[in-house]
């Protein structure tokens, strides 16, 4: 598939089903080797049973029974608690690889907010505060470009007085 053309849903969709069918299918044929494997299993370790006989035999046979039932109690628990091991360690590999790789943070988005609404955020909803900073912005640069034309009539009359200076110091 190139990689300008997308996939329509409905074709999609289509992929998807077949997908868990086969999905389903290969579970199902799983499930039938595992009965089949269990059933293989216990005819080769467990011998099907002669019951003809005196009381005698059947209560031999029974210890027997009980002494591989307590074998395979024995194995159980072993296996059990091997597997309870297993789980912690791959816990705590999990808890250092995170520890390892860090949190990432996500992106911060930008956010317009206005001069009181972020004041209001910073000083609580208790404190209002209400401050029109364009108004006070546009009234500074009003007030600097009155200094401004104020400075350079200052700025040509003090070199004026300098050069006056000057020429008080040359007659003399």
């Amino acid at each position: 598939m190139s990689e300008g053309k997308k996939m329509s849903s409905s074709r999609r969709h289509h992929l998807k089903s077949l997908m868990l069918q086969v999905a389903a299918h290969w579970l199902h044929e799983e499930a039938k080797e595992l009965t089949a494997t269990k059933e293989a299993y216990v005819a080769e370790r467990c011998p099907s049973l002669d019951l003809s006989g005196d009381q005698a035999a059947l209560m031999e046979v029974c210890k027997k029974l009980h002494q591989a039932l307590d074998r395979i109690d024995e194995e159980r628990y072993d296996a059990e608690a091997k597997v309870a091991k297993t789980n912690q360690e791959i816990e705590n590999l999990k808890m250092k690889v995170t520890e390892l790789a860090g949190v990432k943070k996500p992106a911060l988005k930008k956010v317009r907010m206005s001069a009181d609404a972020m004041l209001k955020a910073l000083l609580g909803s208790k404190h209002m505060v209400n401050m029109d900073l364009r108004a006070n912005l546009k009234q500074v640069k009003k007030e600097v470009k009155e200094e401004a034309v104020e400075a350079v009539g200052d700025w040509r009359k003090n070199i004026e007085d300098k050069a006056d200076r000057k020429k008080m110091f040359e007659f003399s």
